[in-house]
């Protein structure tokens, strides 16, 4: 927990924001019910030149996460700041791996809600046939499952599999989505999960599915950012949700 002399010195900068903007995607995440109890991750690079990343303090739920007890971390998982609560050991391997060797990348979340998971059971991952798994055409790694994240060794892996892309399938395990910035991150995580809950609705009914062409695929990907006019509708999207979920009184 941040002390009272360390929030007035952080207050109007860049991390400030950039905590006040983690703990949103935290709560809104909680929200939408993409939660699983007090585990997965989302986490956030802090400007400057360390590799070091703020992420949910362990055992605490997303919606009691507040920019104040968020953890400063570095790419090895140790504590940059004092804190009265753990880190979660199971988040660095993917999370330190991505923020070290990324640097297009600020904001990495990981879910396995369960449409997430059970596309992430099977071998073929996405079909990219439906509107949303079309924008994530070309930009899924996949990696195989080797046990709870938790060991160095593991890393190298992960990243090869990642790639330049933005998002990693875990098989048999979830999913983790990185982008430039939390809005990006957010909207992409949405987009993920909105494909996995379509292709398991799909799969359920009778009948062939309406397959996409790779170009069609690409055209859709491809004008999905801005929509065609320059617009950022990931900003967009993130503060309306925001606005939904305040509403509603929470």
């Amino acid at each position: 927990m941040l002390s009272n002399s360390s929030i007035a010195s952080l207050t109007n900068s860049d991390e400030w924001r950039l905590r006040r903007e983690l703990t949103d995607f935290y709560h809104v995440v909680a929200y939408l019910g993409w939660t699983e109890l007090i585990f997965n991750h989302i986490s956030a690079r802090v400007p400057g030149p360390a590799h070091h990343y703020l992420v949910n303090p362990f055992g605490l739920n997303y919606r009691e996460i507040t920019p104040e007890n968020l953890l400063k971390v570095s790419v090895e998982g140790q504590l940059v700041e004092p804190s009265d609560y753990p880190a979660n050991p199971a988040g660095f391997a993917l999370h330190g791996a991505i923020h070290e060797s990324r640097p297009d990348v600020a904001c990495v979340a990981h879910t396995h809600t369960t449409a997430v998971s059970a596309v992430a059971m099977k071998r073929g991952g996405f079909d990219y046939n439906n509107f949303y798994g079309a924008q994530l055409f070309g930009r899924v790694g996949y990696h195989d499952f080797e046990g709870i994240t938790l060991y160095r060794e593991e890393r190298g892996r992960m990243l090869a599999a990642l790639g330049d892309k933005h998002v990693l399938v875990l098989r048999n395990h979830g999913v983790a989505v990185c982008e430039r910035d939390i809005p990006s991150a957010f909207m992409l995580l949405w987009v993920v999960q909105r494909a996995c809950e379509i292709q398991c609705q799909a799969g359920q009914l009778a009948g062939a599915d309406t397959v996409l062409t790779d170009a069609v695929r690409e055209r859709c990907r491809g004008s999905a950012g801005d929509l065609g006019s320059n617009l950022s509708v990931a900003r967009l999207v993130f503060d309306a949700t925001l606005r939904r979920m305040r509403s509603a009184g929470q």
